[in-house]
Order: C-alpha cells, then structure tokens, then sequence
C-alpha cells in the first residue's frame, strides 16, 4: 500500500470481470461482448429490430492475454507476473499490462478490488 491515507498498490488489487460482460472466442481472440443498453425496457422498445442488442469487442493477442487471467482470485502483480513470458520480457511490460487493467476497469468490463 502506498503510504497515504486511502491510496492503494495497484499491484495488490484484484480485477474482477464485470458480470454483464460475456466472453466469446473468435479463433486465438477474446471477443467481449455486453448489452448497449443497461435497461431491458429501453432494449426492447427503443432499440431497431435490425440493430444489435449487444455490443462486441474483439481483444488483441496481448489484451485476450490479459483478459484470460482476470479470474477474481488473481492480483494486477500476479497477471503481471504470469504474463512476463508472454510479453517475452520486452522493457515496460508491466507498465503496458497496468494500463491495460486500469483501461478496462475505466471502460466499466472490470471492477478491482483491493484484499484487506
């Protein structure tokens, strides 16, 4: 923990998928998938027939990595650390996947929480 009041190690804290995000694979890629609209009303009613209820969104071999390690259990350090192979060491890595994690938790697919 960072030595502030109230301020955390990203490095500590847990990802946690988002419940509404559902996971498909196209190939090697992680497509997520999660609906446009939160309320089912609006879906319903509001939203074209032809037009898709879901949108989807296909990862990239680094990001599918990542995402496949997002399990609840496992820490931003720990996915990092998993993933160093991965990235075949390359300078920064642990930087990029941080805000990968950071992107995704902005974007709403994850939440993170922080084990006390």
């Amino acid at each position: 923990m960072a030595g502030a009041e109230g301020k955390i190690n990203l490095l500590d804290a847990v990802p946690i998928r988002g419940a509404h995000i559902t996971t498909m694979w196209e190939g090697e890629c992680a497509v997520l998938s999660y609906p446009r609209f939160k309320s089912d009303w609006i879906r319903r009613f509001l939203l074209p027939k032809s037009f898709p209820k879901d949108i989807r969104v296909t990862l990239e071999e680094h990001g599918t990595a990542v995402w496949s390690l997002i399990d609840g259990r496992r820490t931003v350090g720990e996915i990092v650390g998993l993933l160093a192979e991965h990235f075949r060491n390359e300078e920064n890595y642990g930087h990029r996947v941080t805000a990968y994690i950071l992107r995704l938790q902005k974007d709403g697919f994850v939440r993170l929480m922080v084990r006390r």
